[in-house]
């Protein structure tokens, strides 16, 4: 008889956590997992998931005006922001009682409580102690906020996907992907949208021409930028908010959301007095095969502010608990992983930036394209699609693809395949295109730009 209770104990019921405990008590590990929240962690319950059903609901607005150049006559509209937050409330309620069931289905023990560490072995969770053989950490992020007077009268975006009316104008700081992402949705709903970033354009560490594009699209679609741009304080005024900027100016709205980058979830867990080590940032410090600095507390997703995206997290759990509980050398391989980000229109890519690939392989060839979607030619929307793809001199590899445009996410995710194959320039130039998509023009560029 085993001397624990668990032969693994996971804190946090996110899609890491999930994931690696399903695949361990699939190998035959009796599992138990923690969570102090809702089941489903923050893609499921309060990140990717209700934001793009907000995503898909800010976007009827472009529809109903693109339809009249395809001879629709659509009449008045109106939107009911409280309609679409109960509908999401119902999506994400069904979707948590699923990862519920997949849990219980696996054989996984669901103990609904915070989880600390009182020892190496040991889980403290809703008043009780159990042991295990092995802990995982998946505790994943939350919004940062800065450090301001007045910081409390700000909203992130947990609160943005609850809020209980629409507000009609909103200063949103940052200018990564969750900040452009609710600037779509708030300006697709038909609020006045501000965007304060600390940079000269948004979505740092993407390719330079996504930047640009991005940036060109939100000046179209009314979104004012503010680059260069910092919040020093904040204060209510009357039923309002006004944002003293560190230029000396102040606005005044009705909401002001603070997107400004995440920090892993590791306070109060007992982690440091068990042996773990964290970064500055609060980040479990892990090795290739996701062990902590103490033998037998391994950390995936999130929590180790490595790459934080949802199906990482997921690969890196499943590695785990195939490595420890099924014998095999399995590992997630960060290459040529895709990334997306749901802004409008959406931005997708996978591979090395034009900059990141010049650095690490010399000389290299770039195509790129631009033109207008089809869609846009009867509908007159003023809008560019951007592709573009980085190719090592040398070898002929693809390297990198990259898209701002409508699709761009489900094109990008077939490109990700080539590219973990190898894929070179002369093979995607050999590959047919479907015809009339914006898709084929990744395999009939021919003249490089550079």
């Amino acid at each position: 008889m085993s001397r624990f209770d668990f032969d693994l104990i996971t804190i946090g019921a996110g899609s890491g956590g999930v994931a690696a405990s399903r695949r361990a008590a699939a190998y035959g590990a009796r599992v138990a997992i923690c969570e102090d929240s809702r089941v489903g962690g923050t893609c499921v319950i309060r990140g990717c998931v209700p934001k793009k059903l907000l995503m898909f609901g800010s976007q009827f607005s472009e529809a109903f005006e693109d339809a009249a150049g395809y001879g629709w006559s659509v009449g008045p509209a109106s939107f009911d922001w409280p309609a679409l937050i109960a509908a999401k409330d119902r999506e994400i309620a069904r979707l948590e009682g699923v990862y519920r069931k997949l849990l219980d289905g696996a054989g996984v023990t669901l103990l609904e409580g915070r989880g600390t560490l009182a020892d190496p072995h040991t889980v403290e969770v809703a008043g009780r102690r159990l042991t295990a053989e092995r802990i995982l950490v998946a505790t994943g992020a939350r919004p940062a906020l800065p450090q301001i007077p007045g910081i409390d009268l700000a909203i992130t975006s947990n609160e943005a996907l609850d809020l209980p009316e629409l507000p009609r104008q909103v200063l949103i700081v940052g200018g990564g992907y969750i900040a452009l992402e609710f600037a779509g949705i708030f300006r697709g709903l038909g609020a006045d949208v501000s965007l304060a970033i600390r940079r000269d354009a948004v979505l740092g560490g993407f390719d330079a021409d996504i930047r640009d594009a991005v940036m060109a699209s939100l000046v179209k679609r009314g979104v004012l930028v503010l680059p260069h741009t910092q919040v020093a304080a904040l204060h209510r005024e009357g039923e309002r908010t006004a944002a003293l900027l560190d230029d000396g100016r102040t606005m005044v709205v009705d909401r002001v959301m603070v997107a400004t980058g995440r920090l892993p979830n590791t306070g109060g867990l007992g982690l440091e007095a068990c042996g773990v080590t964290l970064d500055l940032e609060g980040a479990v410090e892990v090795g290739a095969d996701s062990q902590t600095t103490a033998p037998g507390i391994y950390a995936v997703g999130d929590v180790t502010n490595r790459m934080n995206l949802t199906p990482w997290a997921i690969a890196e759990g499943r590695a785990l608990a195939e490595r420890l509980y099924n014998g095999k050398s399995v590992h997630a391989d960060p290459h040529h992983v895709p990334s997306a980000v749901f802004s409008q229109p959406p931005v997708a890519t996978v591979g090395l930036s034009e900059d990141d690939a010049r650095l690490h392989y010399g000389k290299i060839t770039v195509f790129r394209s631009r033109f207008r979607p089809m869609k846009n030619t009867l509908s007159g929307r003023d809008e560019t699609t951007m592709m573009k793809l980085v190719v090592d001199a040398a070898t002929d590899r693809v390297l990198g693809c990259h898209m701002v445009g409508p699709d761009a996410p489900e094109i990008i995710q077939g490109l990700a395949i080539a590219l973990n194959c190898g894929a070179t320039k002369q093979q995607f130039d050999r590959t047919i295109g479907l015809h009339p998509t914006a898709a084929e023009e990744f395999v009939t560029m021919r003249e490089p730009v550079r």
